[in-house]
């Protein structure tokens, strides 16, 4: 048994780096205790992530999150945003946009990057259903400045929301008070 849940990265720069079309995924991925799927996109255009997302959605009984474009929510059943990502939505009061996304948007998922300390405690005030923790560990896939490794189970309990590890998770990671493994590339693998 999986010591955590799931939460698969669906990364499409990813599926076609390692030859993965989208319904190869969407049974690759089957042998896991899955909560969510994760789609990020940032070569297609607009429709062709729409096509995605409508085909993972018919395909799937897994919750879909879109990755950061508002504009593509309807056709997932939520939106996962980063510190930086959240200017660019609607307000730099990240409270109050995530209270207006949640009143407009009340059948949707929403969760938010966090890194430190501070930023768990400032999710805390958000009306979320998650938050992601990290990097756990260095990653290939993405830059990161800063590691937490053991140290995420102990800011882990200082949420209020769920907690996803993200950055270098692996799925038979074992992490105290953390509800899913957040995993790209190693699904792929």
């Amino acid at each position: 048994m999986l010591p955590n849940k799931i939460y698969a990265l669906c990364d499409f720069e990813l599926l076609e780096k390692f030859n993965f079309s989208l319904s190869q995924y969407i049974k690759h991925i089957q042998k896991y205790n899955v909560v969510y799927i994760q789609y990020r996109d940032k070569i297609n255009s607009l429709e062709i992530q729409k096509k995605n997302l409508l085909f993972l959605k018919q395909n799937t009984t897994i919750p879909i999150i879109i990755n950061d474009k508002l504009e593509l929510l309807k056709y997932a059943d939520g939106l996962h945003l980063g510190q930086e990502d959240i200017d660019k939505i609607l307000n730099k009061n990240k409270e109050l946009t995530f209270n207006f996304l949640k009143t407009k948007y009340p059948d949707k998922i929403f969760g938010l990057s966090t890194h430190n300390e501070l930023e768990i405690l400032e999710a805390n005030n958000f009306d979320l259903d998650y938050i992601g923790l990290g990097a756990y560990r260095n990653t290939s896939t993405k830059d990161v400045s800063n590691i937490l490794g053991d140290k995420i189970s102990y800011l882990a309990k200082m949420s209020k929301h769920k907690v996803g590890a993200i950055g270098g998770v692996k799925v038979y990671d074992n992490i105290s008070n953390i509800a899913f493994n957040v995993v790209g590339s190693w699904l792929l693998k």
